[in-house]
C-alpha cells in the first residue's frame, strides 16, 4: 500500500496536464482580447469610410469622424 502512495506522489503528469492547460486558456484569453481590439479598429475604420461614401453619394460634407488612415 505504501507503494502506490509513493508512487502517486512522484507522478507529475497531472501536474504537466494542468500547466498545458493554463498556457492554453493563456494563449485563448490574447487571441480573444488581440481579436477585440482589432474588431473596433475596423469598425470604426469601416463606418468612417462609408460615412465618406455616403457623403460623396448625397453630395453633403461628411461628419468629421474616425482618423481617415
Amino acid at each position: 500500500m505504501s507503494k502506490i502512495f509513493a508512487r502517486f506522489a512522484k507522478d507529475e503528469s497531472g501536474a504537466t496536464a494542468i500547466e498545458y492547460g493554463l498556457i492554453a486558456a493563456l494563449i485563448a484569453l490574447a487571441i480573444v482580447a488581440g481579436a477585440t481590439t482589432l474588431g473596433g479598429s475596423l469598425s470604426n475604420q469601416f463606418n468612417y469610410v462609408s460615412g465618406k461614401l455616403n457623403a460623396t453619394q448625397t453630395g453633403t460634407t461628411p461628419p468629421a469622424t474616425g482618423n481617415g488612415g
